[in-house]
């Protein structure tokens, strides 16, 4: 009686080969990498690809029509000496120097009112969180409606108390204001949600000891939560910096509102990249000042990270 081995052996001459069974640690590997496989291959296809084509572009006169005309570093002198560019840098620094810090107080604050249990705790919750589920467009033009110029519902208001009707999307002095107000309001749930998930992984053992050493509110807050808090604070502070610098949430409602006046007081840089490349057709120059504003978020990143330390806490 012939073995299996023997009729394979006979059958083709050489013995068959053994498959070589993977072991626990190169099994694991090659799980992990089939689960990261998806990320990875889109953030390479849409993330990675079309930055450094961006990027090259800068170096190119384009006009959006197939004419690629390589000028060097001429796009990059052009914004040297363009005012407008400067100027809607400025106005992104203004924009995240007022909603970074408004997003962050606004969204603890409102954290910290709802964190006790109540009866009505649910219903603020939904309160607060229901402006975020709405489309930005159709918040951007309710708003706009409300602020129209002496017929809106907020001049209204204002004239029923006895104070003067404003311009309030027409003048320069407080159109980036509204702005402002209305995105802290529209993005405050979602970060309240972020707080209040931050805060529920307090320990409550530290408040309870805290109490019974005579602490007062505003020194738990100082010396247990704000400190706990660190890597949830880190978070919240690079992604509002990140969405206030790339446009995020902004650009929509100033689209929508302002179109970037009056005399360009609500022009973002990624406003004016915008323009530059789908109202004017110059694709190069918009890709070169688009690859300096990603050189501010690399540096504000690096930044935040130096300040927080990365969002680490350190006991004392």
């Amino acid at each position: 009686m012939t073995t299996r081995a023997e009729q394979s052996i006979g059958a083709s001459g050489t013995a068959a080969p053994k498959r070589r069974k993977l072991s626990r640690g190169q099994a694991e590997a090659l799980a992990a990498f089939l689960f990261i496989a998806p990320d990875t291959i889109g953030l390479l296809v849409f993330v990675a690809i079309p930055m450094l084509f961006s990027l090259s572009l800068g170096f190119f006169e384009v006009n959006g029509f197939g004419s690629y005309k390589f000028v060097g570093l001429a796009n990059y002198r052009r914004m040297l000496n363009d005012p407008l560019f400067f100027q809607s840098l400025w106005v992104t620094i203004q924009y995240v120097i007022m909603l970074v810090p408004g997003l962050y107080v606004v969204g603890l604050g409102l954290a910290l009112l709802i964190r006790r249990k109540s009866r009505l705790s649910g219903l603020f919750r939904t309160m607060f969180f229901v402006p975020n589920v709405v489309s930005l467009v159709v918040v951007a033009l309710v708003w706009q409606v409300l602020l129209v110029d002496r017929v809106g519902f907020i001049n209204q208001l204002l004239e029923t108390i006895g104070l003067p009707s404003q311009s309030w999307l027409g003048d320069p002095t407080y159109a980036m204001g509204a702005v402002l107000l209305i995105t802290i309001w529209f993005l405050m749930g979602y970060y309240m949600v972020i707080f209040l998930a931050g805060l529920q992984e307090i320990p409550r053992d530290y408040y309870d000891a805290a109490k019974i050493d005579g602490a007062n509110a505003w020194e738990t807050f100082t010396r247990i939560t704000l400190p706990l808090l660190r890597p949830t604070s880190f978070f919240v502070l690079l992604v509002s910096t990140v969405s206030a610098v790339a446009g995020g949430q902004g650009f929509d409602l100033i689209y929508v509102m302002t179109k970037g006046g009056p005399a360009n007081s609500t022009q973002l840089g990624i406003f004016y990249i915008y323009m530059q490349a789908f109202q004017f057709n110059d694709y190069g120059y918009a890709s070169a000042m688009a690859s300096v504003l990603v050189l501010i978020l690399l540096l504000l990143t690096v930044i935040l990270f130096a300040l927080t330390k990365g969002g680490r806490f350190h006991a004392t």
